[in-house]
Parts: structure tokens; C-alpha cells; sequence
């Protein structure tokens, strides 16, 4: 797919949109922009770097979990609906753990939100990763139901590996605060 028909399918997304019956794909595109700036800001730097880091292990642990392929038989009658919850529960449960741990006094610089384009960077991959990781766990009949321009940023396989590589890289470029602070103190 090409630039030229992201384009062309951007403009008729958007001059296609029904507000009194919305899509999927108008939802995944609102929730994107809102979490990205409203919750990422509200945030900071350090919070959505442990929240980044907790999608990561939530994703390596729900890929490798041998019994969530084979569960079929409870009230929810599909194994998508049953990874994208464990998903979400693993993430929020790491989360949680994580922002009282070590991890984030590691990075984290006191209480310092950060610098506005590195929270809003990070809040736009968090954000991203999170939508293109729940996607991937959608079947594919789901998927491709989506609009062109929604499978290409969030769906496609190489948006999939850009999502999960672009933190890391950002990540790597900026770094966390714990490079802003002084790494030895010494009291006399």
C-alpha cells in the first residue's frame, strides 16, 4: 500500500463518517488521539515508561502462555476475547506492581513530568502499542473489516513490528530520567 492511497483513504474515512452510527475504526482513531494526549500528559515521562515496559512483559507472557490457545470452553465462547482480557488484566496488574517497585525509582526522576515532546512522544507510542498489540490479538475476519488506513497504521505486520520497536528506539534516543540524576551521592 502506498502513501498516495493512505491518503486518498484518509479523506473518504473521514468524509465517510456516520457520527449518529459509529464505526470501530472511528472509535480506535478517537481513542488513540484522546489517550495519546489527555492521559499521556496527565501522566509524564516515567509513569508511561514503566506503563510501556509493563505492555512488553503483558505481551511476551499472553504470546507464551500455553493454556490460552486451548481454553474454548467458557462463558465467552472465543480464545480472542479470552487473550485480549488476560492481555489487559496481565498489563494492569504489572502495571501496578512495577510502579511501586524499584523500576520506576530506577528511572524515574522524583516528580519531574519530563520535557512536553518527550511525553507526548511517549504517550503516542504507548498509545500505539497498545492499540496495535490488541489488534493483532483480533481475528482476522475482524481485521479486515477495519478501513484501509486504520489496518495500515495499527494492523499490518510491519505497523506491528513499527509499534513495537519505535518505544524501544525512542527509549534508547531520550532515555529515562535516571540519567538526569546524579547517579552517586555522597553525604558527609
Amino acid at each position: 500500500m502506498d502513501l498516495t492511497s493512505v491518503g486518498t483513504s484518509a479523506q473518504s474515512f473521514w468524509a465517510s463518517i456516520n457520527w449518529a452510527q459509529p464505526t470501530w475504526d472511528l472509535f480506535i482513531i478517537m481513542f488513540f488521539v484522546i489517550a495519546a494526549f489527555l492521559y499521556g500528559l496527565s501522566l509524564g515521562r516515567d509513569r508511561i515508561i514503566v506503563i510501556m515496559v509493563s505492555i512488553y512483559m503483558a505481551l511476551a507472557i499472553v504470546n507464551s502462555a500455553p493454556f490460552l490457545g486451548n481454553i474454548t470452553t467458557i462463558t465467552i465462547n472465543t480464545p480472542v476475547a479470552i487473550k485480549i482480557g488476560v492481555f489487559l488484566g496481565v498489563f494492569v496488574l504489572l502495571f501496578f506492581f512495577l510502579s511501586h517497585s524499584a523500576l520506576l525509582r530506577t528511572i524515574a526522576s522524583s516528580d519531574d513530568k519530563g520535557k512536553w515532546y518527550q511525553v507526548l512522544l511517549y504517550s503516542v507510542l504507548h498509545v500505539g502499542l497498545l492499540v496495535s498489540v490488541t489488534l493483532n490479538y483480533l481475528p482476522k475476519e475482524a481485521v479486515e473489516k477495519l478501513a484501509p488506513i486504520t489496518k495500515w497504521v495499527f494492523a499490518t505486520p510491519n505497523a506491528r513490528f513499527v509499534w513495537i520497536i519505535a518505544p524501544i528506539v525512542a527509549m534508547m534516543l531520550f532515555g529515562g530520567a535516571a540519567k538526569e540524576k546524579k547517579k552517586f551521592k555522597y553525604e558527609v
